[in-house]
């Protein structure tokens, strides 16, 4: 709540020309005439000045004087009346399954102690000796640094273009919804993540973007660059979400329908689906890969940590820095972000395993017949579902291909 005073304060110093409320007075459509277009603007930065600023005055106000420092200081919803079944409800919500937080928190143990290897032989090839050298070493790199938002951008867009020219290996249906590389709005990215999705409309009139956080370029890292922009992007979020946008035989509601397990769970799959067509070149890209697939194990850990095992905001701090390289400006937001929104965080890494777990299993049962462009298309091509019915779609398939697939004659025909 303290960085949301801080937030409330940065909105209500601004000038109303700089707010973010101004922004659509920036660039008006041809069709409104220019006497139009002067009064809206007029009317408009008047009504910040007179209305939305000083509401946000009298907001921080409140949050300082009465709120705040009535919060609790403790960050776990068990310091909540009810909050260790709230928690189990929330687990259960994010992940679409029956998981309790003990064995999310086993789980993520699990992963991270199944990782930590991959991580440490890239290292080896890299010519550091264990995990705390590289890590050192990596965030005092300025070659792995970036320079500039333009920067960012340009390598978003780059890992985007290069995986759009490889999902037919990975996919027989494709979205038409066009992608683009577009820098976050600049007034809240500070405290945001390297990069997120903002679907585009379901008739292609707007094209989904990948929002790159460019604020602080010089102290982000570009080893995650790559996985991200398979994650946001192609074969990611913007693929999954424009297909089920365009389904529309399906109906309304399932068309923007959104399960976290899911919808993360395949952007994370997605991430691993980049390193089967090839890519992940470079060590270091590689290490980012594995680096994102540990951040999401850490997550069932540290999540699981604050609000079912009591764990400090530090004990969570230190958690990520002992297993990850992550920079610190990602380390800060993240472990905030868990505190503010329980249990969402866990969907992603669940969510993957499943549908990998179930890949596998069409792979074991189907082969040689087993095509991984008719598994990816089957997973995504009904919108987001919880996990349950993902498996029960995906067993239904595996059996009809079984019934399909020509038989081999035992006996001749009498």
């Amino acid at each position: 709540m303290e960085k949301v005073l801080v937030q409330t304060k940065d909105i209500a110093d601004r000038k109303p020309e700089e707010s973010a409320f101004a922004l659509p007075l920036t660039k008006f459509p041809t069709s409104i005439p220019s006497a139009d277009q002067t009064r809206i603007h007029d009317e408009i930065l008047a009504a910040i000045r007179t209305q939305v600023l000083p509401a946000y005055v009298r907001f921080g106000k409140f949050l300082e004087a009465q709120y705040i420092p009535k919060c609790r200081t403790d960050p776990g919803l068990w310091a909540i009346p009810g909050g260790d079944d709230y928690y189990a409800f929330r687990v259960k919500q994010s992940t679409t399954t029956n998981m309790t937080p003990e064995e999310v928190h086993q789980l993520g143990l699990k992963q991270v102690a199944e990782i930590e290897p991959q991580l440490l032989a890239v290292v080896h090839t890299l010519g550091f000796k264990d995990l705390t050298t590289f890590h050192e070493a990596l965030l005092t790199n300025p070659k792995e640094h970036a320079h500039s938002g333009d920067q960012l951008l340009a390598l978003y867009k780059h890992y985007a273009d290069q995986m759009q020219a490889k999902l037919p290996t990975l996919f027989t249906k494709l979205p038409k919804t066009p992608l683009a590389v577009v820098p976050m709005p600049g007034y809240n990215s500070a405290e945001q993540v390297p990069a997120d999705y903002q679907q585009g409309t379901a008739d292609g009139s707007r094209p989904g973007w990948i929002r790159v956080n460019t604020s602080n370029a010089d102290k982000r890292l570009l080893t995650q660059v790559e996985a991200i922009a398979y994650h946001e992007g192609v074969p990611g979020h913007h693929l999954q979400i424009s297909l089920a946008q365009e389904q529309t035989d399906l109906p309304e509601f399932r068309r923007y329908l959104d399960f976290t397990a899911y919808t993360e769970g395949w952007a994370l799959y997605s991430e691993r689906l980049g390193k089967e067509a090839g890519f992940y070149t470079d060590p270091y890209s590689e290490y980012g890969r594995l680096e994102n697939e540990m951040w999401r194990a850490v997550r069932l850990v540290v999540d699981t940590g604050v609000h079912y095992k009591h764990w400090t905001r530090q004990q969570m701090v230190d958690y990520f820095h002992a297993h990850t390289a992550m920079d610190e400006i990602n380390v800060q937001t993240e472990v905030d972000r868990y505190i503010a929104w329980p249990g969402q965080a866990l969907g992603y890494k669940i969510g993957q395993l499943k549908i990998l777990e179930l890949r596998e299993r069409a792979r074991q049962q189907l082969d040689p017949q087993f095509d991984i462009r008719r598994f990816n298309d089957l997973v995504v091509e009904d919108g987001a579902l919880p996990m349950n019915i993902l498996e029960e779609r995906v067993n239904h398939w595996i059996a009809e291909q079984k019934n399909s697939a020509p038989q081999t004659a035992n006996s001749q025909t009498q």
